[in-house]
């Protein structure tokens, strides 16, 4: 049996065909997500040091340190990055 091999889009949830508005707020989603729990792990913070630290409960921080995406919304997620101390920009590409 051979396999076929597809070229990503870059996007792994338009490649799972996803449409695309939606993909990409994803994408984004994704993408400050693992930011945060990088920066997390990196501080070598706990889950209570980082819950103080961002102002949320143990629960929802677990929820974020576990890459539970569908739990955040975008708009919590820059705000959860600016209470790290991190400057969030948006860049338009064609």
């Amino acid at each position: 049996m051979t396999e076929t091999i597809i070229e990503s889009s870059g996007n792994v949830f338009i490649d799972l065909g996803i449409p695309q508005e939606e993909a990409e707020l994803l994408a984004l989603r994704a993408k400050l997500l693992n930011e945060l729990r990088k920066s997390i792990l990196e501080a070598g913070w706990s889950i209570e040091e980082t819950a103080q630290r961002l102002s949320m409960s143990q629960t929802r921080t677990t929820e974020l340190v576990r890459g539970q995406h569908e739990k955040f919304s975008l708009e919590i997620l820059v705000t959860l990055v600016i209470r790290l101390g991190k400057r969030c920009e948006l860049r338009l590409a064609a």
